[in-house]
């Protein structure tokens, strides 16, 4: 949106100087005769689209690279498959870095003194050892992720127990949104 305005702002004052200055000649603005105004506001409507057409074809392309999915419904079962093996493995390693990695924050941990965790600075702080328990780690590695169903709420890898970890669609890519004990 900031290039949309400094476009349309120095776009507008290069076209006010051309026409306040007659683009160069001697004559006073008050001078224009109706040919020349009809002209000068065919110009304004024409750099007008072109500003249209150009901010519409950058926004469009952000889209694109910002936003794979629009929802979970939007993610097929094979991108959630491969997204819950990456998390199996970074569980299964008890690499925590990559599951900050994989983690949209702020994330819910349902850790006692956890709640809300803010940062992935503050999530690495937890540590790994709190953070992998058995429970998470024997339901995350018995978890069946062959047939994802998505839901509102994203998908979770879990053996149907309580302990599961929880990832959806956060700004158009898949990330964890919740570890529950």
């Amino acid at each position: 949106m900031r290039k949309k305005s400094a476009v349309v702002m120095i776009m507008s004052l290069a076209l006010t100087g051309a026409v306040l200055t007659g683009c160069g000649a001697s004559r006073q603005p008050s001078q224009e005769t109706k040919q020349e105004i009809t002209s000068n506001m065919l110009q304004e409507t024409q750099v007008d689209t072109v500003v249209d057409e150009v901010e519409t074809e950058t926004v469009g392309k952000m889209a694109q690279v910002t936003s794979g999915y629009e929802d979970n419904f939007a993610v097929d079962s094979k991108a959630a498959k491969e997204f819950a093996e990456k998390v199996k493995a970074a569980a299964a390693d008890k690499n925590l870095d990559a599951l900050a990695d994989m983690t949209a924050f702020p994330v819910y941990v349902g850790l006692p003194d956890a709640g809300v965790v803010e940062t992935k600075e503050d999530f690495l702080k937890l540590g790994a050892e709190t953070v992998f328990t058995e429970g998470l780690l024997e339901s995350v590695e018995k978890a069946d992720i062959e047939n994802f169903q998505p839901s509102m709420a994203g998908f979770s890898i879990s053996d149907g127990g309580s302990a599961n970890i929880n990832f959806g669609v956060a700004d158009g890519v898949l990330a964890i949104n919740g570890i529950n004990y």
